[in-house]
């Protein structure tokens, strides 16, 4: 089996005949989409590629276009509306995700797709080892720790960085990907797919640099970090319903039992209920624990029939290094 190396000749070797498509979502990039394309097209010289200008105010389009891209409109604002619009409109073979903003090494690309095609993988992901100071921020690097590792308690151990920007996909996978989120928890989203249907992924570390002068982030530390936690949640409670509702179940009743344990001494020693309002507010949480650990069963059932039918539409589409026919959208 061919491993991943830095040579292009390896590249052209696995990947030939393979449409590759580089999307680029882009809000406000003007300072650095020019050197993005320009990366791009110098490590992926076959690729088209395709920037998608979420209602920018400066010249981002303008540059883009200049600067050799297939430049496309989403006006939903946000990442996640931008994904979802990218992944339906583009046909290719092979899909490189990766931001505008200049952060991501782009000659990391051909040993990234050559993984995927040689290991015949369905999404490797751009593992962020930072290059400069300035490159990742200390509470950023903290908060993506943290929700890595809270993705990987719930869902399995498989990645590192579950934020990174920079990742490449199958065409059964982005094909078959029902994208829902609206704005930057769309990478949490992304990973917890591939787990959830136990698809063949990897991580590769690839370098990721400071922002050239001029851009600025548009990720808001604490907004969107409190969003990309409830994602998880949201994701824990839909995915994985059963243990959810069972921990809720668990906890009513264990509350329930401490308020009966008092009650019942009482009426073992004189043979009367002394506060039959604290046994009826025990009595209701049991109630309530064993009707959350129904809904939990209920919801299992229809998790696993939505399984299905996600992992039906990714087997209609070839693997990776098979070609899919029909020409770039």
């Amino acid at each position: 089996m061919l491993k991943p190396t830095d040579s292009g000749e390896d590249l052209r070797s696995v990947a030939a005949g393979q449409r590759i498509a580089v999307l680029v979502p882009c809000y406000n990039e003007e300072a650095a989409i020019a050197r993005v394309v320009a990366d791009f097209r110098a490590a992926l010289p076959s690729a088209e590629i395709y920037v998608y200008d979420n209602n920018s105010v400066d010249r981002t389009a303008e540059v883009a276009r200049a600067a050799g891209a297939v430049v496309r409109r989403e006006r939903h604002q946000g990442k996640g509306h931008v994904v979802r619009r990218m992944f339906a409109d583009v046909d290719a073979d092979i899909y490189v995700l990766v931001d505008g903003d200049a952060t991501y090494d782009a000659a990391s690309a051909p040993r990234m797709i050559a993984q995927l095609i040689s290991e015949r993988l369905d999404m490797v992901v751009g593992a962020r080892v930072d290059r400069d100071e300035a490159a990742y921020r200390r509470g950023h690097r903290a908060g993506n720790r943290l929700l890595s590792r809270s993705v990987a308690d719930m869902f399995g151990h498989a990645f590192t960085d579950v934020l990174s920007g920079y990742r490449v996909f199958s065409r059964r996978y982005v094909k078959s990907f029902p994208a829902l989120s609206r704005g930057f928890e769309i990478e949490t989203e992304l990973t917890v797919h591939a787990l959830e249907l136990g698809l063949p992924v990897a991580e590769l570390p690839t370098p990721y640099y400071a922002r050239p002068l001029g851009s600025a982030s548009k990720l808001r530390t604490w907004r969107d970090g409190l969003r990309i936690a409830w994602t998880i949640a949201r994701l824990y409670k839909s995915e994985r319903p059963l243990r959810f509702f069972a921990a809720i179940g668990a906890v009513l009743a264990f509350a329930s039992i401490v308020l009966a344990v008092p009650l019942f001494i009482t009426y073992m020693r004189e043979g009367v209920v002394p506060r039959l309002p604290t046994a009826v507010l025990s009595t209701g949480l049991m109630l309530l624990a064993f009707l959350s650990l129904t809904c939990g069963l209920i919801l299992s059932t229809v998790t696993r029939g939505r399984r299905e039918m996600k992992m039906l539409a990714y087997l209609a589409h070839p693997g990776p290094g098979e070609r899919g026919g029909g020409r770039p959208g």
